[in-house]
């Protein structure tokens, strides 16, 4: 993801040097004068923002042909996640350096100022309008980006807040095409901003007429529902032909309430051709709380998917492979054991890490046993914190001292997944390669 975002940015930053080194001012000393430092920095910025905002836009549609660039529609959504956020901060440094004539008039004068190129009656009046939308734009995105962060605030309503951002995006585009300098359009950043105002504004409309997601969305109905353990529910659907399947460890969007929306949750068992799937649902909020009072068989429901990247590895071939699982991240391993029960021969070598509360009182645990009874390359370990016992990277410190690369799948909480990573690396990064499903939407 970082690779990426620096790439991304690095890119636009180019497109500008390009146009900057361009002109005069720059030959003449452009460091000297400040208020030339100010222009450079405000359509530095702007272009940053919104080159960011195109991104997230873009990213927001889901799309499906992108998740093998970029291993996945978890990874995806934190990469449209962490564009967002960096959008509205250059969004805000955009518009500081906006309200910082009034110091450099102060303390340097006037003089020096960069005359401004109105382009005509009409234009300067488009362009009135764009600092407007602009302005107001900025200060939606900053409310936005506190609620998205804010992680008590209600889904449900942020759901519905969340649906004005390709309206604001459609106003920053307004913005952004009025106010960039004339001479851009003459220029290849001229060229990036309108590949980026046409991305954006066709993924924006995509979105406003909800469209996103629409060829993978089936529906359905609810046929059980179950709570096999404190805090868990167990909901069985049966699917509309237009399912396409699933491979073991991809998620969907499930729509139970309309009002509620679409969440997004693991699907917890093996494609058996029989459009029948399962989720594991554990109480996080409000919402999945009380979701096994509120749902009954029979029910409708929409499901959007199978999307995501956490993929079975098969084969006895494969690399030495530890598999780890925390709480509810265990539901892509139970579909990828449940999936290797018809092809036992193609279990790799494996080495499973369920780590939970109480052994004794979880849910998973008589099921993993059950299914890693009838693969025999598959040893499975319970970490349970009520006996004192703790999963570390020193648990696998055995592994350190060989030649070979171990394949390291991990699905539970970050907390824990970075205490791993962090082992790891200090036993020498190099023998691991981490894969982690990065599940967070919000």
């Amino acid at each position: 993801m970082k690779r990426f975002l620096t790439a991304f940015i690095a890119l636009v930053t180019l497109a500008w040097a390009a146009q900057a080194l361009s002109t005069s001012a720059v030959a003449a000393g452009v460091l000297a004068n400040p208020w030339a430092v100010r222009e450079h920095a405000l359509t530095l910025t702007g272009l940053w923002s919104f080159a960011l905002m195109s991104l997230t836009m873009v990213l927001g549609t889901r799309p499906a042909w992108l998740e093998g660039p970029f291993g996945g529609m978890d990874r995806i959504y934190r990469i449209h996640k962490w564009a967002g956020i960096l959008a509205t901060g250059f969004a805000a440094l955009h518009w500081l350096i906006e309200m910082s004539d009034a110091i450099i008039r102060a303390l340097w004068g006037r003089a020096g100022r960069l005359p401004r190129d109105h382009g005509g009656g009409a234009l300067e009046a488009m362009r009135d309008v764009a600092e407007e939308l602009g302005e107001f734009a900025i200060y939606a995105l900053l409310a936005m980006l506190v609620l998205s962060l804010w992680k008590r605030f209600p889904f449900r309503i942020w759901r519905y807040l969340h649906k004005l951002m390709p309206a604001l995006y459609l106003a920053l585009a307004f913005h952004a095409a009025f106010l960039a300098p004339l001479d851009y359009w003459t220029q290849p950043v001229g060229l990036l901003l309108a590949v980026l105002i046409a991305a954006g504004a066709i993924a924006s409309v995509w979105a406003l007429a909800g469209r996103i997601g629409h060829h993978r969305r089936v529906g359905g109905v609810v046929e059980s529902v179950r709570t096999p353990g404190a805090g868990i529910t167990e909901v069985g659907c049966r699917l509309d032909g237009g399912w396409r399947g699933h491979r073991p460890g991809q998620f969907a969007f499930v729509t139970f309430d309309r009002v509620e929306g679409a969440h997004p949750f693991t699907i917890a068992s093996a494609d058996r051709g029989d459009r029948r799937i399962t989720f594991e649902i554990k109480a996080l909020g409000d919402y999945t709380r009380g979701l096994a009072q509120r749902l009954q068989p029979g029910q409708a429901v929409q499901i959007e998917g199978p999307y995501g990247r956490f993929d079975l590895p098969t084969g006895r071939g494969q690399r030495d492979q530890v598999w780890i699982a925390g709480g509810i991240g265990v539901t892509p391993f139970i579909a990828w054991l449940e999936a290797l029960q018809t092809t036992p021969d193609q279990a790799p070598d494996a080495d499973l890490y369920y780590c939970v509360r109480d052994r004794d009182s979880d849910p998973f645990v008589a099921r993993l046993e059950a299914l890693c009874a009838q693969l025999p390359a598959l040893r499975l370990q319970v970490i349970s914190s009520a006996r004192d016992e703790s999963l570390s990277a020193a648990t696998l410190s055995d592994r350190a001292g060989t030649d070979a690369v171990t394949e390291v799948w991990y699905c539970g909480p970050q907390g824990l997944a970075d205490k791993l990573r962090k082992g790891l690396r200090q036993m020498g990064a190099a023998r691991f390669r981490f894969h982690q499903e990065a599940f967070e939407m919000r």
